[in-house]
């Protein structure tokens, strides 16, 4: 990423642009930008600013623009999905940034789309895959499937967004920074309150020590000051130690950490004999799969989802365990 970008390029070359790197993130803090999306954007700028020679881009425009993301299509064969995060990355940074809007970048190669069915486990192998998992990390697995969210909308969750009485969860700035609610599985009620409990003696003790703080947003930290260390507002699922937080040097708990769950979901995958490539974002696909062939909704699934337009919703009945989109093969027919 962009660490590794400076490490190989100049001291010349890193010194060229330091006070334009800060601004860059420090705009997408304010913008309350995630910190892989922060990490990202800066590795796109950095490699569109190297391309160029490090040339400063308030003397390039549109052209350069173009040329860099042409390069990318063409020279590294990168996926459109690609391609795309880095044309925001470097539009957020003409026009976030600089406060510089481009005229409409239309002489781009495009990289080409590729599109995929995404890959879903069956009920069957849900329940295999399941049996292998255990703790903390189970918990989180399990909740991802039965609530379909994604994995840092997951581990990001509070203590006051989950309500046991009601069965429901309040998923808070997802995609697109959106709002939405969906529900808690009834079979995981009493294993989410056992974790509740012993998650409640941790922050206890994280008082006692002092480090019972919790990032939060700017805004809320001004209004609220004392509500970093109430326990509304703690990480449900708490990582086991305390680390440094890479923007501000706090030393806190975070929440559990990415690479914790996507381990997990993969060696459980493997002890229970699945020979797809499954991974914690599968639980999702799995999750919206599962609840069409029981004969849920579109619509309700959804809204469940959080998904903007019934169109994204559709590639599922795609996956429906009916294979050729329902059709039966004129072999069964004379079978």
């Amino acid at each position: 990423m962009l660490e590794t970008i400076e490490r190989n390029a100049t001291p010349a070359a890193a010194a060229q642009q330091p006070g334009l790197m800060a601004h860059v993130r420090e705009t997408l803090r304010v913008n309350r930008y995630a910190l892989s999306t922060e990490r990202n954007y800066c590795h796109w700028i950095w490699r569109f600013i190297l391309f160029h020679g490090k040339r400063s881009p308030r003397e390039m425009g549109a052209a350069e623009v173009e040329s860099f993301l042409s390069h990318l299509a063409t020279a590294e064969n990168v996926s459109a999905k690609t391609q795309n995060q880095a044309l925001h990355a470097v539009l957020f940074l003409y026009k976030r940034v600089l406060g510089i809007d481009l005229p409409w970048i239309d002489g781009i190669t495009r990289a080409r789309e590729s599109k995929r069915i995404p890959v879903v486990l069956t009920q069957r192998e849900t329940q295999a895959l399941l049996r292998h998992v255990h703790g903390t990390s189970g918990t989180i697995i399990k909740l991802l499937y039965g609530t379909g969210m994604r994995l840092l909308e997951g581990l990001r969750l509070r203590i006051k967004d989950l309500d046991l009485e009601r069965r429901e969860i309040i998923v808070r700035q997802g995609k697109g920074d959106k709002d939405r609610v969906t529900m808690i599985p009834a079979s995981l009620v009493e294993e989410l309150r056992d974790h509740l409990q012993a998650r409640r003696m941790m922050h206890d003790r994280d008082l006692a020590t002092g480090h019972a703080d919790v990032e939060l947003h700017d805004a809320i930290q001004r209004k609220y000051p004392a509500a970093a260390q109430q326990w509304a507002w703690q990480y449900v699922f708490a990582a086991a130690s305390y680390s440094t937080d890479p923007r501000t040097g706090a030393y806190r708990r975070h929440h559990v950490g990415e690479w914790v769950i996507q381990r997990a979901v993969k060696a459980a995958a493997q002890k229970a004999g699945i020979p797809k490539l499954v991974h914690p974002h599968t639980l999702r696909h799995s999750f919206a799969t599962h609840l069409l062939e029981n004969g849920s909704d579109i619509r309700t699934v959804q809204e469940l989802l959080g998904h903007s337009d019934v169109k994204t919703t559709m590639i599922y009945t795609h996956v429906l365990n009916r294979g050729g989109r329902g059709t039966v093969s004129p072999l069964d027919r004379i079978a």
